[in-house]
This record gives C-alpha cells, sequence and structure tokens, in this order.
C-alpha cells in the first residue's frame, strides 16, 4: 500500500526527517547549483528536494498523485506551486521543463515505466532528470518506520540500467543519506559526520540512490 502525502510530510517534519532532507539536498547543490531562471518540476512527492530553489527558478512545482482518501495540499513553500494529477499523465506540454526531480515516485508506482516516460515527455532536450529511490544495499530499506522502507528499493546499478534502457541516457550516479535510520538525538545531530564517514568507507551503502539522466531522443 502506498504511503499517503500526510504520511510523507510528517516524516520530512520529523528530525531523522530534516537530517534526510539536508543530506540530499546536500548533493543536489553540488550536482546543479541554484538551476536561476529554470523551470523545475518535481514528480511524486519532490518537495523536500524542491525548497529553496523557488525563488530562484523561473517556475517550480510539485506534481504530486493523489495520495490517500482525502483531497491533501501541501504546506506552502514560497515560490513553489503544487498540482494533484496522475502521475504518468501529468497536464504540461512536451519538453516545458529544464529540470526535473523524481523522489517518492519510482518505488511505489504502479508502472514506473510509466512514470519515466512521462518525465521523458516532459524533460527539454537540453533538460536533466534526477532519479531518487531507496537504496536496497542500505538498512533504510529495510526500516518501515520510514518512506525509504515501502514499495520496490533499487540498486544503483538497477536503476542505471533502467534509465539506460528507457531513452535516457545517465550522466552521473551517487548514494546519500548515510546516518542511519534512528531517531535518537544524538544520532540525527550528527548527520553531516555520518555523510562524511559514510562517502569514505561506504560510498554505496547510503541511503538513497540519486542518478542524473539526459534526454535521448533516438533508440540505440
Amino acid at each position: 500500500m502506498r504511503l499517503s502525502a500526510k504520511d510523507l510530510e510528517a516524516f520530512y517534519a520529523s528530525r531523522l526527517g530534516k537530517a534526510a532532507q539536508f543530506l540530499m539536498l546536500k548533493r543536489l547543490g553540488d550536482l546543479w547549483g541554484d538551476c536561476k531562471g529554470l523551470n523545475m518540476l518535481g514528480m511524486g512527492y519532490a518537495r523536500p528536494l524542491l525548497t529553496g530553489y523557488g525563488e530562484s527558478t523561473r517556475s517550480c512545482i510539485a506534481a504530486t498523485p493523489q495520495l490517500g482518501e482525502e483531497t491533501w495540499w501541501a504546506a506552502t513553500d514560497r515560490g513553489i506551486s503544487t498540482c494533484l494529477a496522475e502521475e504518468d499523465r501529468l497536464p504540461f506540454p512536451d519538453g516545458s521543463f529544464d529540470r526535473i526531480i523524481l523522489l517518492h515516485a519510482v518505488e511505489e508506482a504502479d508502472s514506473p515505466r510509466a512514470v519515466l516516460r512521462e518525465a521523458w515527455r516532459l524533460l527539454a532536450p537540453e533538460g536533466r532528470m534526477l532519479v531518487t529511490v531507496a537504496n536496497r544495499k542500505s538498512s533504510w530499506s529495510l526500516v518501515e518506520g520510514t518512506p525509504f522502507g515501502h514499495g520496490r528499493p533499487w540498486t544503483r546499478r538497477q536503476l542505471i540500467a533502467y534509465l539506460n534502457d528507457h531513452l535516457l541516457q545517465v550522466t552521473a550516479s551517487t548514494t546519500a543519506v548515510h546516518l542511519p535510520p534512528i531517531k535518537f538525538g544524538f544520532m540525527v545531530s550528527g548527520a553531516e559526520g555520518w555523510e562524511k564517514v559514510g562517502q569514505i568507507f561506504a560510498p554505496g551503502l547510503g541511503g538513497v540512490v540519486m542518478v542524473e539522466a539526459v534526454k535521448r531522443l533516438h533508440a540505440k
């Protein structure tokens, strides 16, 4: 059963969720910078990774499927618009976005292929896409108390191969969130330290896999 938007919002409002958000945003910032003047779209539940981009981008939209029985609207973040729509049929023209982020979109999708095809349609020819999924090799994928313990986790190799087979060309990949999925305060407060240690001694065991890809117009 897919997590509701309220459950996802509650996790990212917790200390552990905020730490995970900070570590993912740090990797995203290293990869894309401030994205000034670009059109950005988040698919799935991507608001945690859109935070901070609303004021610099030309447009910043969080497209979220109907997650839960009741109509849900996320708390307003400055510069970020929210759109409730089917994740494989979004109401935007082809090639509308320079940057697309997928978070909590692929693991629990009824058809990951349909979601990625829709993202491909919406991505501009020179655009870049970042797919973030739970890492199968990490302890985060085993803990049901976090969003990364639900749905189908992926290894980095699996995700790269899947994207390459769906008219996307992978340009970068990494893992992030080496912090253990434990809610103790002293563990969460040392998130940056855990990240530095993890990058050195266990670079493939971060809680999430983050893969960047660009649009390929022709099949191999």
